[in-house]
């Protein structure tokens, strides 16, 4: 419509702090934090008071650690690309500033610059790193792992605040193509899909969020508290740019960012590198 395609969205996800509970109540923790100096000194917490090897566990740079890194950028206003989307806009203070403080978890010692791969689970059930950021599909890996009276040390707390308290928001869509011989078989398709009752039963096989809101109000969904957080973070949750280009440029991002965690560069020069490689692509629009 309007020269712009539009998808029915299938599900949804977005990220959370997890944390252990107990290790928190260890490390004196009575109060969850709110904002990036809390967050930062309840991970320092949990390795000065708790035990922990490690404070938390986030992603140092490489594929895919923009979904973390870019929520403390629109969480400190910045945005990725103008709002008619033909420029990208990494270059700018709040995201420098952002960059900066995700940096700090490296070079003050609370964040691993490299982790056991498939590590994650076993080191939150074991302790050693008592706080990741991730999203709902990581619950069941954990209680299985950690057995039936494991779900009450273990909770999840919004994405800490700046200016706004803004979180990643993916998932996928549903759409139907123009030339396609079954339109109206794919069309019911997708409406059966849709339907709140289906998007609850495909949750409990997949763990894939519901895009449909009155899907939430099922008690298969609001018996569990955790989940209830993750509806919250859905009220402000942010993508990245709808355009062709995207994948290219978050690549480069990405490899900038690994070396701004692993080996110290400055991050308003990886930012500069970002943008250069970013304007020599385009948006595509």
């Amino acid at each position: 419509m309007g020269g712009t395609s539009y998808g029915v969205p299938w599900y949804v996800e977005t990220r959370l702090v997890y944390y252990r509970k107990d290790l928190a109540a260890k490390a004196g923790i009575t109060t969850l934090p709110t904002d990036w100096a809390g967050l930062k000194a309840m991970a320092k917490a949990m390795q000065t008071k708790a035990g922990a090897k490690w404070g938390i566990d986030i992603q140092p740079g490489a594929t895919g650690s923009w979904q973390t890194i870019l929520p403390f950028a629109w969480s400190n206003g910045a945005e990725v690309a103008t709002a008619d989307q033909k420029k990208y806009t990494f270059d700018t203070p709040a995201t420098t500033e952002a960059v900066k403080y995700y940096q700090s978890y490296f070079t003050d010692g609370i964040a691993a610059k490299q982790l056991p791969l498939n590590s994650r689970t076993p080191s939150f059930v074991n302790g050693t790193v008592p706080m990741f950021i991730s999203g709902p599909w990581e619950m069941s890996g954990i209680d299985k792992l950690g057995g039936p009276s494991f779900k009450d040390k273990y909770g999840v707390m919004l994405m800490p605040k700046q200016k706004t308290a803004t979180s990643f928001v993916g998932g996928s869509d549903f759409v139907v193509f123009k030339a396609s011989k079954n339109r109206d078989s794919a069309w019911k398709l997708v409406k059966w899909l849709s339907d709140p009752a289906t998007q609850v039963k495909w949750y409990g096989m997949s763990t894939d969020l519901p895009s449909v809101k009155s899907a939430w109000t099922d008690p298969a969904l609001t018996a569990d508290a955790k989940l209830a957080v993750f509806g919250k973070q859905l009220e402000d949750a942010k993508a990245p740019p709808a355009v062709a280009t995207w994948e290219q440029v978050a690549a480069a991002f990405d490899s900038e960012m690994e070396k701004v965690m692993k080996t110290g560069e400055d991050p308003a020069a990886a930012l500069k590198a970002v943008q250069a490689k970013a304007d020599s692509i385009g948006t595509g629009n």
